[in-house]
C-alpha cells in the first residue's frame, strides 16, 4: 500500500541555517500520526515542503506517492490546515469557503456539509474578523475537509479551543482516522496527542529522533519501574537486590524498583516477612517521553534553578 505521505531524504536550508535534515517518514492511512519537536525543530518547515509551498533542497515529498505540484484535484487529496490566522477578515465564513469549493471545482452544498460538521452552521454568515481563536480553528478545519481528501495535514489544531472543543476535536481526529484517513497533527499538546495518536514522528533540529507507536513509546519511557512503600527500607532494598533488581530510595518510605515484575517483588518481599503497601508499575506519561528524546534537541531552553548561577 502506498503510503499517504512519504518523506524521504528531505533537507532544507535557509541561508547558514539548517531547518530540515535528511528527515525520512511515512504517514499511513488509517492512522492518526503526532509530529512533534521543540520550537525550531523544522515541522512547520516540513509541512510547507510537503504542500508545495517551500521546495527542498535535497530529498522527495510525496502524496499519494506524486509531490504534491503534479496532483490532479489538489483539495481531493489533501486538505490542510497550517495557519487558521489566514483569513481575510471581511469575508463571510461562508463565503470564504464558496470561493475554496468554486476554485476547486466542488459544489456549494458541501460548503453547508463541512460547516455542520464543525459546528460552524450557525456561524457561517459571521464575518472571520469577529471569530476567536477557536472559530478560526474550525473554519481552518471545515476548509481542509471541503474536498473529502483522503490525507489531511493539522498544524495545531485546538491553539484556542475550550476543554468543550478540545474534546470535540480528539474525537474528530480519531473518527477521521477510522474512516481510513491519514491524519497528521503537529501538535505541542503531548496530553491531547496521548488520547489521540496512534504513531508519534519526533524531530529535533530538522533531524528525526523517532518514528514509533504510541504505546511503544510509553512502554519504552516507563523502563519496567515498579513503586512501593515499605516502614522498612532498608530490609527490602537488600532482599530485591539479592534478586538481581536496581532499587532506588526517592522519599521518605518510597522504592522505585527495576529488573523485577511487581509479582516477582511481591513474592520476593513476603517471603521475607517485609511489610509493603502501595505497589504500582510506573507508567509514563506522553509527555515525560517526548521531554526524555528532546532534552538535547531543544534550540532554546530555559535554564533550570541554580543553573545560571555562578559562585
Amino acid at each position: 500500500m502506498t503510503p499517504a505521505i512519504e518523506v524521504r531524504g528531505l533537507s532544507k536550508r535557509y541561508g547558514p541555517s539548517v531547518a530540515v535534515d535528511g528527515l525520512t517518514f511515512t504517514v499511513e492511512p488509517g492512522q492518526v500520526t503526532g509530529f512533534v519537536g521543540p520550537n525550531g525543530a523544522g515541522k512547520s518547515t516540513t509541512m510547507r515542503i510537503i504542500l508545495g509551498l517551500d521546495h527542498p533542497d535535497e530529498g522527495t515529498a510525496l502524496v499519494g506517492g506524486r509531490p504534491y505540484r503534479d496532483l490532479r484535484a489538489p483539495l481531493c487529496q489533501v486538505g490542510a490546515m497550517l495557519d487558521a490566522a489566514a483569513l481575510h477578515p471581511a469575508r463571510r465564513a461562508r463565503h470564504h469557503l464558496l470561493w475554496m469549493a468554486h476554485y476547486s471545482g466542488l459544489p456549494a452544498r458541501r460548503v453547508d456539509e463541512v460547516l455542520e460538521m464543525v459546528g460552524l452552521s450557525g456561524a457561517a454568515r459571521k464575518r472571520a474578523g469577529g471569530f476567536s481563536l477557536g472559530m478560526r480553528q474550525r473554519l481552518g478545519i471545515a476548509g481542509a475537509l471541503l474536498g473529502d481528501p483522503p490525507t489531511l495535514m493539522f498544524d495545531e489544531p485546538v491553539n484556542g479551543l475550550d476543554p468543550e472543543g478540545i474534546r470535540w476535536i480528539r474525537g474528530f481526529l480519531r473518527s477521521l482516522a477510522g474512516e481510513g484517513r491519514a491524519v497528521l497533527v503537529s501538535s505541542h499538546l503531548m496530553s491531547e496527542l496521548e488520547d489521540t495518536a496512534d504513531r508519534l514522528v519526533v524531530i529535533g533540529r530538522g533531524r528525526l529522533l523517532a518514528d514509533i507507536g504510541v504505546p511503544e513509546l510509553l512502554d519504552a519511557a516507563s523502563g519496567g519501574r515498579v513503586e512501593l512503600r515499605t516502614d522498612r527500607r532498608g530490609e527490602a532494598m537488600t532482599v530485591l537486590s539479592r534478586a538481581g533488581a536496581t532499587v532506588a530510595a526517592t522519599d521518605g518510605r518510597a522504592l522505585t524498583v527495576t529488573g523485577l515484575p511487581a509479582e516477582r517483588i511481591v513474592e520476593l518481599l513476603t517471603a521475607e516477612g517485609v511489610p509493603f503497601s502501595g505497589i504500582a508499575e510506573h507508567r509514563a506519561s506522553l509527555e515525560e517521553a517526548y521531554m526524555e528524546l528532546t532534552r538535547d534537541a531543544a534550540e532554546f531552553r530555559a535554564a533550570t534553578a541554580g543553573e545560571g548561577e555562578r559562585p
